[in-house]
């Protein structure tokens, strides 16, 4: 028997009797570091289930409690964890939770451990709960994640999606145990973060989004309270400042950076796409870069990682790429902080403490013989070569000591159209109107069909890997409904993936992912209604 937990447990024994929980049942904390868990646990209990837990409270009153408490029993069955943290410290995540008559506890060896054993208790009560009782059948769970990053990277630029709706999307990330918010702050299309020293960044970068949608960024008290927000749940917000390509915000911002000549790729629909990057041969580019760079690294003091982006420099010659990523990637070293990038990173010089976020899962080839989608007839030869190289780009960061961040397309881009129908026949609109058609419709089955280790070129092992990262882009999204409705019922799909060992049969998945409905409607998430689930 499975309970109804996302991600799956590492350990779950079942055994005989139940446990009630109820408006009088108190939360005890054995240890004052657990103060802050428990009460984000009570108070996240109540947004999902209505229920409100007595205040936690120390010593146990009579009766049924849920008890918080430092320790590791049992823990030394459970793996270690692989990969890398995004904020840089060696955190032990492994926890246990042990249902019986008597109540409920919940232990491990760091609050963040304890806090990932209370989000399994949490989906247990939203799961159980009825007429403001939830009954727990007797259980002892041991669990800890596969790998250690465990995010979702969230396009802010082609939509700017504003401070409310970003810390939404953190508690959908808590509430399935990651723990990276990777921000993608700018971007051809829009700049969403202060830089003092670059006022026209924010006063002309920001000013637009996609297709006329308004613009907009996060002021610094913003991000800091971002940046917090996440902190108190155990998510860590990595910045990235995509360079040198995709960078039109930019040179529209700062035209003196701007190539001398600027060239576009028409798609003859009112979309271009530009064939322009910051050059690495002009001083006047490092001391933009080093500017940004102050500015941007102390507003997001959890992260030891920056993103320098490095992706898609279209047009630009590979050697003058590669000195580029050399020398923005020293710059961040020298800021101390470490340095992440998408794949194409690999083709500078990498050192063993960089990450490479692997992300081109793409059949380019199947498009070049015309299988794939139209694309404007001067575009398919630059995506034609750009994504050939990209078969080399894993291993050879591997090669250079780098791990490997797992993103592939066809698993973890949550910008494709949803491939299951909905339920609610009023979804069907939205459904067919979201998602890039170029890369095709995807089932929530095949986001599981997968194994970071087994489809990541060049991956032997899980060493290789810093950890799982899905991805959302914005082209097809307008606003905070169409957003939750490409990223849900999909986020827990890519924690399972992340923290979970091997790929769940789908029924008993699929039983899974039902019962967390309760919660989301109770949060008022928007969320595919697959036919393919029964949602409780």
């Amino acid at each position: 028997m499975r309970l109804p937990v996302i991600p799956a447990p590492t350990s779950t024994t079942i055994s005989g009797g139940d446990c009630t929980i109820d408006s009088t049942t108190t939360v005890v904390v054995q240890a004052p570091e657990l103060a802050r868990a428990a009460a984000l646990f009570a108070d996240d209990v109540r947004l999902d289930t209505g229920l409100a837990l007595r205040a936690p409270a120390h010593p146990a009153p009579p009766g049924a409690s849920i008890t918080v408490q430092l320790g590791d029993e049992g823990l030394g069955d459970v793996p270690p964890t692989a990969g890398l943290r995004a904020d840089g410290e060696p955190v032990d995540e492994r926890h246990g939770v042990e249902i019986t008559t008597d109540g409920v506890r919940v232990w491990g060896p760091t609050p963040e451990a304890v806090y990932r054993g209370l989000t399994s208790l949490r989906q247990l009560i939203s799961a159980n709960l009825q007429g403001g009782t939830a009954i727990l059948p007797a259980a002892r769970v041991l669990d800890g994640p596969r790998f250690a990053w465990r995010g979702l990277s969230l396009d802010v630029v082609r939509t700017f999606h504003p401070p409310a709706e970003v810390r939404r999307v953190i508690d959908m990330l808590t509430l399935y145990k990651l723990n990276v918010l990777h921000l993608h702050l700018t971007d051809d299309q829009g700049w969403r973060v202060e830089v003092p020293s670059r006022p026209a960044l924010t006063e002309i970068g920001a000013a637009g989004a996609i297709d006329d949608r308004p613009g907009g960024y996060y002021s610094q008290d913003e991000l800091a309270e971002l940046v917090a927000y996440a902190a108190d749940r155990y998510v860590t917000v990595v910045p990235e400042i995509d360079m040198p390509g995709h960078t039109s915000a930019v040179l529209k911002a700062y035209p003196e950076l701007a190539p001398a000549e600027l060239r576009t790729i028409d798609f003859g629909n009112g979309n271009s796409i530009p064939l322009n990057a910051l050059q690495p041969d002009r001083p006047e580019t490092w001391a933009f870069v080093e500017d940004v760079l102050d500015a941007v690294v102390p507003q997001f003091p959890q992260s030891a990682y920056v993103h320098i982006g490095g992706d898609e420099a279209w047009g630009m010659p590979d050697e003058d790429h590669a000195v580029f990523v050399d020398k923005a990637a020293a710059l961040v070293r020298a800021r101390g902080k470490r340095v992440v990038g998408w794949q194409e990173i690999a083709r500078a010089n990498l050192g063993p403490d960089d990450v490479a976020q692997y992300w081109i899962s793409i059949d380019i080839d199947a498009a070049d013989a015309g299988d794939g989608p139209e694309l404007p007839k001067d575009l398919l030869p630059v995506l034609v070569e750009h994504f050939r190289k990209a078969k080399t780009d894993a291993p050879q960061a591997i090669a250079a000591g780098a791990r490997l961040i797992a993103s592939p397309t066809t698993w973890l881009y949550f910008d494709r159209p949803h491939g299951d129908a909905s339920s609610d026949p009023a979804q069907e609109e939205l459904r067919k109107r979201l998602g890039l058609e170029f890369y095709g419709p995807a089932t929530l089955r095949e986001g599981l069909d997968w194994d970071p280790v087994e489809n990541t070129p060049g991956v032997t092992s899980v060493d290789q890997l810093a950890g799982v990262e899905a991805a959302i882009w914005c082209e097809t999204i307008t606003n905070a409904e169409d957003l939750e409705f490409l990223l849900l019922p999909r986020i827990p799909g890519a924690a399972e993936k992340s923290w979970s060992q091997g790929t769940p049969d789908w029924p008993e998945y699929a039983a899974r992912l039902g019962k967390q409905s309760a919660s989301w409607r109770a949060r008022s998430w928007t969320w595919l209604k697959s036919t393919e689930v029964d949602w409780k």
